[in-house]
């Protein structure tokens, strides 16, 4: 199978780190000429020399924009007017209890994580209808599905851009233009292995094996009983952006390690 994405642009979000990276350098090395987009310059320029190193032959460029706001949206648009693939994967997360969760803490959670890929696609997509082609990807998560506990404000941002994606691939009905969720498991990106970093340093074991007792202790359905690799998740991500994806749409496609119990 050879996923050729020479000729398309493809802009990901707050890829300057973690799964947005790992798409990036997917996207990249498929051939996609790549915007790397982070909240400051400082991370943006890190993440395309690394990026350049890996790939030499990539196609990159990078905009420092914080989309969680309407005002980085639009400077992002005007920076890049144009994309062929959107890859809404900027999000954040964090535990914290529902009675001590502010108002403040879920606006600020549902502006990053669906008020970005709302402004983005509405206006990216348009453009991709009139060319016949298109792909719109959200990372979701299987906590949209299996809301934790210790961060509903986050499981429900992540329902929430499940029934985006859904919504939104009905709305391109027959142009060519797919929408797709991708949903993560437990993945050792950096924000994981800053959460578990305290218990690695009270353990003294490797960071997967600590990700692995996390996974058991908190995702007790996973059947691969592991964190996945960010690399994991991107090549769903690049799959579902290539042509060859090209009657999936309206799917959420699960890269959880088979945490959700079950079928369908």
């Amino acid at each position: 199978m050879n996923i050729d994405l020479t000729g398309k642009t493809a802009i990901v979000t707050g890829s300057t780190g973690g799964i947005g990276l790992a798409i990036a350098k997917g996207l990249a090395r498929a051939g996609a000429e790549t915007v790397l987009n982070g909240r400051t310059q400082a991370s943006v320029d890190k993440a395309m020399v690394q990026l350049g190193e890996e790939v030499p032959e990539a196609k990159l460029r990078g905009v420092a924009a914080d989309v969680g706001r309407a005002e980085g949206c639009a400077a992002l648009l005007a920076a890049e007017p144009s994309a062929d693939i959107l890859v809404n994967n900027v999000g954040i997360f964090g535990p914290q209890d529902f009675f001590e969760t502010p108002d403040e803490e879920w606006e600020r959670f549902f502006a990053v994580n669906v008020m970005s890929g709302v402004r983005l696609s509405r206006a990216y997509m348009p453009a991709m209808v009139e060319r016949g082609w298109g792909r719109v990807i959200f990372l979701s998560s299987e906590s949209g599905l299996n809301i934790p506990a210790d961060m509903i404000h986050y499981g429900v941002t992540k329902t929430a851009d499940l029934a985006l994606s859904r919504g939104l691939a009905k709305r391109m009905a027959g142009t060519n233009v797919t929408v797709n969720a991708v949903l993560p498991g437990p993945t050792l990106s950096e924000g994981v292995r800053e959460m578990l970093r305290a218990d690695q340093e009270r353990t003294g074991k490797p960071m997967e094996d600590v990700a692995a007792d996390f996974v058991a202790a908190n995702r007790s359905s996973s059947i691969i009983r592991r964190a996945a690799t960010v690399e994991e998740v991107a090549n769903m991500v690049v799959y579902v952006a290539s042509p060859l994806s090209s009657a999936t749409t309206g799917a959420a496609l699960r890269v959880d390690g088979g945490v959700v119990d079950t079928i369908a």
